[in-house]
């Protein structure tokens, strides 16, 4: 049963990406505000419909001993595990949305062409993703006291988030940009939503296959922070890979809904460095002052929402200071 229900998911997302690319996104156009809003209510909608299921499968011991280690839990805690595990992965890509945002802007991406980008972004990063999840379950469950080195990863990862900057990108010396422009010869203009084109005979690549090789790269640095913070939260596999994906799906209707609107919430990233600071400390504190995923749950939601309110009072401020007294 363990290995139909990761069959049965793996399945549903496949089925969900070749709807999103082949029926709904088949010909390029221009993503609106709208659209990104009907398609982010969309993917929230099917994550909290989907934790339903998890509370289902829990609560009835469905997923069996195989799936469900380090210890059998309860449906209730499963799903408040997956809750919290899903707004945290969607809290911690807002950042990657910011990077995102400069990458497009840095090569000059049209609007038409970047939900392809996006597209095979994500995919790449539910595959990276697997790998590394299953590679992080497996060694906190043979070696206990990795618990600790993640947590300290994430309060190092915090203070880096404190001080860095995004706006300095460079993509000319990211490594595997370098490589990519060793390997194949690149075209001046973009040929499209492709990534390869045929010029007298020579394969090429186009300039989108640079903006996606950039893409993907710095997702694999954000999930260095992104999968020890949610182990914070549960050991479960299962529920850690599912939030996951449900956070990355839901990661392109994010990007065209909000990216217009990234300068007025200035304090997001703020944010985001506390609530890395706090589930490094909750990591740490795993073994002898446990918290529960309910705290955990109610103090991340807390913190980005004092993010966002006080990005909202400053963006009124400055309309206010360019209006003038009169």
């Amino acid at each position: 049963m363990t290995l139909l229900i990761w069959a049965g998911f793996v399945v549903a997302i496949l089925a969900f990406l070749a709807l999103d690319l082949g029926v709904f996104n088949r010909r390029p156009h221009e993503i609106s505000v709208v659209e990104a809003l009907g398609w982010s209510a969309f993917w929230v909608l099917t994550a909290l419909a989907f934790n339903v299921l998890v509370y289902w499968l829990y609560e009835n011991n469905w997923m069996g001993a195989g799936l469900a280690f380090p210890e059998d839990i309860d449906g209730r805690t499963a799903a408040v595990e997956f809750l919290t595990g899903y707004v945290l992965e969607k809290s911690l890509s807002l950042d990657n949305i910011f990077v995102i945002a400069l990458i497009f802007a840095y090569f000059r991406v049209p609007l038409a062409y970047q939900h392809r980008v996006l597209f095979w972004g994500v995919l790449g990063a539910l595959l990276l993703r697997g790998v590394m999840i299953w590679a992080g379950a497996a060694l906190l469950h043979n070696f206990t006291w990795m618990t600790y080195v993640f947590g300290g990863l994430l309060l190092v990862s915090a203070a880096r988030m404190l001080v860095a900057r995004h706006d300095n990108l460079a993509a000319e010396e990211n490594v595997v940009v370098r490589t990519t422009h060793r390997w194949i010869s690149v075209t001046e203009d973009f040929e499209g939503t492709r990534f390869f084109v045929t010029r007298n005979g020579v394969r090429m690549a186009t300039p989108l296959l640079l903006v996606l090789v950039m893409v993907e790269t710095t997702d694999v640095l954000f999930a260095v922070d992104s999968i020890p913070a949610i182990f914070a939260v549960t050991e479960q596999p299962f529920i850690v890979y599912t939030s996951n994906v449900f956070a990355l799906l839901g990661l392109r209707s994010l990007y065209f809904a909000l990216a217009p609107l990234l300068e007025r919430f200035r304090y997001l990233k703020t944010s985001l460095v506390f609530v890395l600071a706090y589930v490094g400390v909750k990591m740490l504190l795993a073994h002898s002052y446990p918290i529960p995923a309910t705290v955990s749950l109610a103090m991340v939601m807390g913190i980005l929402a004092v993010g966002v309110i006080a990005s909202l009072i400053g963006a009124g401020r400055d309309t206010a200071a360019l209006e003038g007294p009169f």
